[in-house]
């Protein structure tokens, strides 16, 4: 028998940063939160996890101190050729290191405190009708909201059925990640190349080193497995060899994730108001996805509160209201990340890149500043 349909101001497909910022900024107007989320709290993700500081005064609008957690703070920032010819410079913003276990699971704990509705499930289809949504999920729950949020990450199969451009298009990324015990200062984040990829290295809570790689799966497939892929690629950058043949592991093994896509995608699917990597995935060797993802749930959520609030008209307002917002905040990072990790799939170029920013060392500051954004307006 059918369960009878609930009714919420808002639904938020997915768990992850921007679906759980969502629903605590939400809950605390008073509105109807329903939170789906497939998998369960504490989790692992494959993730840099490293955020910048843009991010801090909205989380402390949520309830959440990252340094009571355990948050090491970033301010110096370290970049390698696949040659290893390196570069050293400050970060002005800095940012901060946690994981996606810790900084999650409190955002989560915070929706749970906040009375938000939440339900472990999958959600199959999503329905616009009648000013509306309904949206059925696979354990047959049938709920409807006046505005629906997807922050369901990278790739899912509710983009297949909204038949997003992107889920069409070759996805030829991969990326591993692991935690690590070893020797690397807690106020530093270091993007390392090698042949084909680049692996991002910098400090979460526990003494624990977050490493985390992407890289060409056709490339990565002529290896027998990622030991022999690590020894015979990723280790002829001297600086990753030594980090990772000088530490100790705390995963049994690394986590993988595949099919990874860079391509645009629009923040506005079928009515549907898309956050985080849902909207949008900047490379990680300008890292700073988990900023985005935090910054683009306070835009979202302040703009539907207007919305639902009668301050914005009409659901089109709404819409390109955020269109324009998520333009305005990310379109030349995206570029940037996009220009950056051209430049240093290509090797040799890479070393020539490197060779100009070692000659003008103002420059690298300006290209951080693009991807750093500016503490974050609360209102």
């Amino acid at each position: 028998m059918n369960q009878i349909p609930q009714t919420f101001d808002v639904i938020i497909i997915g768990g992850g940063l921007a679906g759980l910022s969502s629903a605590i900024h939400l809950s605390k107007y008073g509105f109807k939160v329903l939170l789906i989320e497939k998998n369960s709290y504490p989790k692992h993700k494959v993730c840099g996890e490293y955020i910048s500081n843009e991010v801090l005064p909205y989380l402390e609008f949520l309830g959440i101190d990252v340094f009571q957690l355990g948050a090491q703070k970033i301010n110096k920032f370290e970049l390698s050729t696949p040659k290893n010819k390196l570069l050293k410079s400050d970060l002005s913003l800095g940012g901060f290191g946690i994981s996606r276990y810790t900084l999650d699971n409190a955002l989560y704990e915070k929706v749970r405190s906040c009375h938000v509705k939440t339900v472990k499930d999958s959600v199959m289809d999503v329905q616009f009708l009648n000013d509306g949504f309904s949206v059925a999920t696979k354990n047959n729950n049938t709920f409807k909201s006046k505005i629906v949020i997807g922050a369901y990450g990278k790739r899912s199969a509710l983009d297949v059925s909204l038949q997003r451009k992107f889920i069409k298009e070759k996805s030829p990324f991969l990326a591993v990640k692991t935690h690590v015990k070893g020797d690397f200062p807690n106020d530093l984040v270091a993007l390392h190349n090698f042949k084909g990829g680049y692996c991002g290295v910098s400090k979460v809570e526990n003494d624990t080193i977050n490493l985390c790689y992407i890289t060409d799966f056709e490339a990565f497939k002529a290896y027998k497995d990622i030991d022999a892929f690590q020894e015979q690629v990723v280790f002829k950058n001297t600086y990753l060899k030594s980090i990772f043949k000088n530490a100790a592991p705390v995963f049994e093994k690394p986590l993988t994730i595949s099919q990874i896509s860079f391509s645009n995608k629009r923040p506005i699917e079928n009515h549907i108001i898309m956050c985080g990597d849902t909207a949008g995935m900047i490379h990680p060797l300008c890292g700073n996805g988990m900023s985005m993802a935090i910054r683009s749930a306070q835009m979202a959520s302040q703009l539907i509160i207007e919305y639902l609030q009668g301050k914005i008209p009409s659901r089109y307002t709404l819409e390109k209201a955020y269109q324009k917002s998520w333009n305005n905040a990310f379109g030349t990072r995206l570029k940037v990340g996009h220009v950056v990790a051209k430049l240093f799939s290509k090797n040799q170029l890479a070393e020539v890149l490197l060779t100009v920013l070692n000659r003008f060392p103002a420059l690298l500051p300006k290209i951080i500043k693009q991807t750093h954004g500016k503490p974050m307006v609360i209102k």
